[in-house]
């Protein structure tokens, strides 16, 4: 990622919303990739398990590619991420290959974690990806963990940690936000409110009407944000990390967003209606809202958005043919890493 500069639309730049006024047009170009290859990345695991390639449930973040892209936006390399269940774009909006994310989805050796992962547990520790966790909530204390490691260590690392709604009802979110704000921690909170807790609107579930109403508890901004804007993402995400980078303590993010598919392949999405799920995906996505920027601002044409999406197509191909022909993992390997004595 290179330093924020302003963007070369022709626009008064004065006018222009954050996003186009920080970061050059390559970095624009390369956000609309990243979220084009979560897109693609996503539907193509879901066509792969379709055939029968992928074994076992997957969760899909296809509708939410803003989110998981404008948080990263202001990350280095070193900083860390802790991820959830529906984990895919983080690790993709963080620098992960999909070429490796398909091989761990396959359960092939060359797979992140040599195919011993697959969907829920993904880690790609060489850019600060500490892991997805299959545990509701299970990330946000871990990534407190790695702020008071940073600031121990004064390294200069952010850490941040991801997170559905339903987490925030957990007795580890409560604690963690608690504890790093005492310690005034470098970690960033981020809530991704789709709406619903598997089958469970937040209306049902949580007491306050907005997550990031809660930050005011812990004596620390609460931010909300459109979740599928990548400018109004990026933009929280920028202060939210530059004041833990600054020393000043962590921050809440709370991203409203939709997921189009089910909460996982078993959800047939009857908790929701037909009208509701076409307006989030006719009216609301963050792709189209984000080429429909580019355009408007001069930014890319759509022989340029063209480009870029087929490039993205090219790679999953080649990912995926890259995780056919790798090899699955030898019997006589069964008891690697686990670590366990035997009696």
């Amino acid at each position: 990622m290179t330093a924020p500069a302003t963007t070369s639309a022709t626009a008064d730049s004065t006018n222009l919303p954050f996003l186009y006024r920080h970061y050059p047009r390559e970095d624009l170009l390369g956000a609309l990739r990243r979220m084009h290859l979560i897109r693609r990345f996503e539907e193509a695991a879901e066509e792969s398990y379709m055939r029968g390639l992928i074994h076992g449930t997957m969760h899909l973040s296809i509708g939410q590619e803003a989110s998981a892209v404008g948080i990263c936006l202001p990350l280095v390399r070193e900083d860390q991420i802790t991820s959830t269940h529906r984990g895919h774009g983080h690790c993709i909006a963080k620098g992960a290959d999909v070429s490796r994310m398909f091989a761990e989805f396959f359960g092939k050796t060359t797979g992140y974690c040599g195919g011993r992962g697959g969907s829920m547990h993904i880690a790609d520790v060489s850019t600060g990806n500490l892991g997805a966790n299959g545990i509701v909530g299970g990330g946000i204390p871990i990534a407190v963990g790695a702020a008071l490691t940073a600031k121990r260590l004064r390294t200069g690392k952010v850490a941040v940690s991801f997170f559905g709604d339903g987490a925030n009802n957990e007795g580890a979110f409560h604690e963690a936000l608690n504890m790093a704000s005492i310690w005034k921690l470098p970690v960033v909170f981020v809530c991704e409110n789709n709406g619903y807790g598997m089958s469970t609107s937040t209306e049902r579930s949580t007491a306050v009407p907005n997550i990031a109403d809660r930050a005011a508890a812990y004596a620390m901004p609460g931010v909300i944000v459109d979740g599928n804007d990548l400018s109004a993402v990026a933009q929280a995400s920028h202060e939210a990390v530059e004041r833990a980078r600054r020393g000043e303590g962590p921050s809440l993010i709370e991203c409203k967003t939709y997921r189009h598919r089910g909460h996982s392949k078993s959800d047939r999405n009857r908790y929701r209606t037909k009208d509701e799920i076409d307006d989030w995906m006719a009216n609301r996505d963050p792709i189209a809202r984000f080429e429909a920027q580019l355009t408007e601002l001069g930014i890319a044409g759509p022989a340029e958005i063209e480009a870029v999406r087929q490039a993205v197509r090219a790679e999953i191909d080649a990912g995926i043919e890259f995780a056919k022909a790798s090899p699955a993992p030898a019997t006589a390997d069964l008891a690697d890493y686990v670590y366990t004595e035997q009696q």
